[in-house]
């Protein structure tokens, strides 16, 4: 059994909130994509904070909104509006303005865990079925917060590896 496992935080961040996507009624398939986006929005909010990107004119975004198709919706999940449209397959997180494919989400996961996956995604299960599905939404976002790996601030953080404590993930379970 995986207890630590040094391990950058987006695809922490894309399967937690995948997890939590799940438990809230959304698919795996959805909650893969879903959980990748997450992870996407974050790191371009960090990127644009840490001065690494600049972020579209409003103008452009503004514009951009209006070309997508009406079925196009957001579903908030992890303190972030996730743009996502229904396929044949189901709800997919957009990414450069195309369904994501959760399959590419779930090579994407064992690339990074490797051989913990099932351990990190057992933690992560038992935490968010310790809450409700209405409490859980509200504190996601800040249960990542205490058990994502821990990082240098600023830019020489972008990217580092950090220590994912799984016994950090059972306790806030209880």
């Amino acid at each position: 059994m995986t207890k630590t496992l040094s391990i950058n935080r987006a695809p922490v961040l894309t399967l937690w909130a995948a997890v939590v996507a799940e438990r809230l009624g959304f698919d795996h398939e959805e909650a893969l994509t879903l959980g990748r986006a997450v992870a996407g929005l974050n790191a371009y909010s960090k990127g644009v904070s840490l001065g690494l990107f600049t972020p579209a004119p409003k103008e452009v975004r503004e514009k951009k909104k209006k070309l997508r198709p009406k079925e196009t919706i957001t579903v908030d999940l992890l303190q972030r509006a996730v743009p996502a449209v229904h396929t044949k397959e189901g709800l997919r997180a957009l990414s450069k303005d195309k369904p994501d494919d959760p399959k590419a989400v779930e090579r994407y996961l064992e690339s990074k865990f490797g051989d913990a996956l099932k351990d990190v995604e057992t933690a992560m299960r038992q935490l968010a079925k310790s809450r409700s599905p209405a409490k859980l939404a509200g504190e996601a976002y800040h249960l990542y917060e205490q058990f994502r790996p821990s990082v240098p601030t600023g830019t020489r953080g972008w990217g580092a590896k950090g220590a994912l404590d799984l016994a950090t993930i059972r306790k806030l379970a209880g």
